[in-house]
C-alpha cells in the first residue's frame, strides 16, 4: 500500500510539472500555431534548455512565414547561438524579398556575423544614401583643401551617392574608405588643372575624373554619383591663404634674402678678420724694424773697433740721416698745408 501511494505521488508530481511546462509555453505555442508557423512543445523546451529565448525565435519565424519565407527554427537558433542578431537578419530577408533582391539566409547571417547591419545594407541597395565628403563628424572639417597648378587654393565640398553592393559586403572596404578615396580623387583632379578658373567654370570635370578612377573597387559600395555641393576660393586671412603659389614665392624670396644677408655678413667678418691680421702683421714688421734699428749702433761700433768704418764715414752717414729726416719733415709740412688749404 505505501508503495502505491509513493508511485501515485510521483506520478501526480510529474503530471503537475508537465502541466506547468505546457502552460509556461502555451502562449508562445498558440501564437505560433495560429500564425501558421507551428513549433512543437519539445522544440520550445529545447530552446529553453539551450538558453535561447523561445519568444524571439518564434516571433522571427512568424514574421518570415507571413512574408512568404520559410526559415526554420534550427537556423534561427544556430544564428542566435553564434552571436548574431536574429531580428536584423529576418527583417533584412523580408526587405530583400519585397525588393526582388536575391539574398539567402546563409549570406545574410554571414554578413551579420561579420559585423554588418544587413537591414541597412539592403535598404541602401534599394534607396541609395548620400555621404558627405569630407565627413565633419570624423574629420572635423567641412571642406576639402586643394591647390591648382597656378597656386590658388580651393575649398571643395562633395556629396557622394552610394548603393550597397551585397556581393562585396563581406570583406569589402567600408564608408570611410569611400570618403578617403573620393577626397583623394578630388584633390588630384584639382591639382592637375592648369588654373583655378578652369575648375570654377567646370566643376563637373572633377566628378567625371573621379568617377572614371573606379574608386569603389574592392569596397562594399557602388558609387552612383559624385556631386560638387560647394566650391570656392580660399580666404586671404593670416591662416587662410588663397594664393599658395605667391605665398611660396614670397617665402622663397625671403629665404634668399636671408641667405644673401648671411653671406654678406660672412664676407664682412672675413674682411674685418683680414684687417686685424694685417694690423697684427704691421705691428710685427714694425717690431722687427725697431729691432733692426737697435742693431745698427752696435754694428757701427763693431765696425769702428775693427777698423772697417772710419770716423769720416760715420759722420757722412750721420749727415745723410739728418738730411733724410729734414726732407721727410719738409714733405710732411707741405702735405699738412695742402690738407689745411683744402
Amino acid at each position: 500500500m505505501p508503495l502505491v501511494v509513493i508511485l501515485f505521488g510521483v506520478l501526480a508530481i510529474l503530471v503537475i510539472v508537465l502541466i506547468g511546462i505546457f502552460f509556461y509555453f502555451l502562449n508562445v505555442w498558440i501564437r505560433a500555431l495560429m500564425s501558421g508557423a507551428h513549433v512543437s512543445i519539445g522544440s520550445l523546451i529545447g530552446m529553453k534548455l539551450r538558453r535561447v529565448p523561445p519568444s524571439l525565435i518564434v516571433d522571427a519565424r512568424i514574421r518570415s512565414i507571413k512574408a512568404g519565407l520559410d526559415v526554420s527554427t534550427d537556423m534561427l537558433e544556430a544564428h542566435y547561438l553564434a552571436g548574431g542578431d536574429v531580428d536584423n537578419v529576418v527583417n533584412a530577408l523580408i526587405a530583400a524579398d519585397k525588393a526582388n533582391i536575391d539574398l539567402s539566409f546563409q549570406r545574410a547571417a554571414a554578413m551579420n556575423l561579420a559585423g554588418r547591419d544587413v537591414l541597412e545594407a539592403v535598404t541602401t541597395s534599394v534607396i541609395p544614401k548620400v555621404i558627405d565628403c569630407p565627413d565633419p563628424s570624423k574629420s572635423g572639417t567641412t571642406m576639402l583643401d586643394a591647390v591648382a597648378k597656378d597656386g590658388i587654393r580651393l575649398l571643395v565640398k562633395a556629396r557622394v551617392t552610394v548603393r550597397t553592393n551585397l556581393e562585396r559586403l563581406v570583406g569589402g572596404a567600408g564608408q570611410d574608405t569611400i570618403i578617403a578615396r573620393v577626397g583623394q580623387g578630388i584633390v588630384s583632379a584639382i591639382g592637375s588643372s592648369a588654373t583655378y578658373k578652369d575648375v570654377l567654370e567646370n566643376p563637373d570635370f572633377i566628378s567625371r575624373k573621379v568617377l572614371e578612377s573606379g574608386l569603389d573597387s574592392q569596397t562594399a559600395f557602388e558609387i552612383v554619383s559624385i556631386d560638387i555641393a560647394d566650391i570656392s576660393v580660399a580666404g586671404t586671412g593670416a591662416k587662410d591663404v588663397a594664393n599658395v603659389g605667391a605665398m611660396l614665392e614670397t617665402e622663397r624670396a625671403e629665404a634668399d634674402k636671408k641667405l644673401r644677408q648671411a653671406e654678406a655678413e660672412g664676407r664682412r667678418v672675413m674682411a674685418v678678420a683680414m684687417e686685424q691680421e694685417m694690423k697684427a702683421r704691421t705691428q710685427e714688421m714694425q717690431a722687427k724694424l725697431v729691432e733692426a734699428q737697435a742693431e745698427v749702433p752696435r754694428a757701427m761700433a763693431q765696425a769702428l773697433r775693427e777698423g772697417k768704418l772710419g770716423v769720416m764715414d760715420y759722420y757722412r752717414l750721420q749727415n745723410i740721416e739728418a738730411d733724410t729726416t729734414m726732407r721727410r719733415s719738409i714733405s710732411g709740412e707741405e702735405k699738412s698745408r695742402e690738407t689745411e688749404s683744402r
